[in-house]
């Protein structure tokens, strides 16, 4: 997606959210939940509506030119909002924005390619690092591989039901990179959390359908059965191999 059109899909999607915050009730529903006819709404502060409205686009938008390595002029930016707000003609010409904007993305372009190119090698190296951790701790008393690579050690043994690849499932887990980095945890958030076997990544939908319900295995999931080259967030990054302890509580049909 070219960094403009993403620009503006974000501001699109802060107004959304700002226009369904500010939405009143409609007098029906009120009524009907509060049993009485609804209070006249309180003039609002047009003055902060307006910077609330502006704080939110405008963080959305200067964050997506940081996240693309863009120093923008501010300047003409609210020019810019300025003059549309008030109907003026614009600053420049349609042409000489359009062929600046096309040379804008040109350059976008580049660096994205390079940003790529640096993803992957560090993906490579990362991926590496992995191999090599798999490799020594296949070796350990009680840890089995799999035909697709992914590795596991039963913790507990339970002796329920397996999950089928239509089920769903309730889970508590405990998410760790190799170097004993947490990620993600059901268990130190102190809720277990229920989806179906096909909805996480492919080590996880291999490593459930192992399981009986009671038991807790450890998965050591190499990064093609996880989340790649493209790694997932700001915790997991390229080419990194997970490591979940699992515990099993109960299968929905």
């Amino acid at each position: 997606m070219k960094v403009t059109l993403r620009i503006v899909c974000a501001a699109l999607a802060v107004a959304s959210t700002v226009s369904a915050q500010t939405e009143p009730a409609k007098p029906a529903e009120t009524a009907k939940t509060t049993g009485e006819a609804a209070a006249p709404a309180a003039k609002p502060d047009m003055d902060k509506v307006s910077y609330f409205i502006g704080k939110n686009i405008g963080g959305n938008i200067a964050n997506n030119f940081k996240q693309q390595g863009v120093d923008i002029d501010i300047e003409n930016f609210l020019q810019a909002m300025r003059d549309q707000f008030e109907g003026k003609p614009s600053k420049f010409k349609e042409e000489e924005l359009t062929a600046a904007m096309e040379a804008f993305e040109k350059v976008m372009q580049g660096k994205q390619a390079e940003m790529q190119k640096e993803k992957a090698a560090k993906a490579g190296d990362v991926k590496a690092a992995g191999a090599k951790f798999l490799a020594e701790n296949g070796k350990r008393e009680g840890v089995k591989t799999t035909a697709s690579g992914l590795q596991y050690e039963v913790i507990k043994a339970g002796d329920g039901a397996k999950p089928v690849p239509t089920d769903k499932v309730n889970v508590h887990y405990h998410g760790t990179l190799v170097n004993g980095k947490v990620f993600d945890s059901s268990v130190q958030r102190g809720e277990p959390i229920t989806f179906g076997v096909q909805e996480v990544i492919k080590g996880w939908t291999e490593g459930l359908q192992l399981m009986s319900i009671g038991s807790k295995f450890k998965f050591f999931i190499p990064s093609d059965l996880a989340y790649g080259d493209a790694g997932a967030g700001a915790d997991i990054g390229p080419g990194e191999t997970l490591i979940f302890e699992v515990e099993l509580l109960k299968i929905e049909k």
